[in-house]
């Protein structure tokens, strides 16, 4: 292995300890939670589907700005249009897919209960439930924006 990807390897280790919240005195020194911000064109349309469609709970909204929770997993939803001029994800780059290369993974108690949730709203379901060779059973969706979700089992 390569120095970059041994550094690579434990990068991503240790942001999955943190995102897990498993670091020793995480607590004392203030948490390690993890809030996920994706920057979307409508804030009431991507809201409404975290809410409506995935069963998140709207904790804030302050005009361009909300904040939905399920769980453990906070996404804020900012408006794409308010970014200042020569932010990274400015509206000129959104003609690309968003996050490409990134899948958005949640994880449920019950991933049979979320895919009928979703099943009933009508939402377009890119894959369907099913097991997965590693063992998970999920399935997979985009949010109005086009970020790539896959609702999986914990376990």
């Amino acid at each position: 292995m390569h120095k970059r990807e041994i550094v690579f390897v434990a990068l991503l280790a240790a942001f999955a300890v943190l995102a897990m919240g498993r670091v020793a005195g995480a607590q004392a020194a203030g948490g390690g939670k993890l809030r996920l911000e994706l920057f979307v064109n409508d804030v009431a349309k991507s809201e409404q589907f975290y809410s409506e469609v995935l069963g998140f709970e709207r904790v804030r909204n302050e005009g361009g700005y909300a904040v939905v929770r399920l769980g453990a997993v906070e996404f804020g939803l900012g408006t794409v249009g308010s970014l200042p001029p020569k932010h990274y994800f400015r509206p000129e780059i959104g003609k690309e897919r968003k996050g490409l290369g990134t899948e958005i993974v949640i994880e449920v108690d019950d991933v049979d209960a979320a895919f009928e949730r979703v099943k009933k709203t009508g939402h377009t379901i890119l894959t369907p439930l099913g097991k997965r060779p590693w063992g998970l059973t999920d399935f997979r969706l985009a949010d109005p924006d086009g970020y790539y979700l896959r609702i999986s089992s914990a376990s």
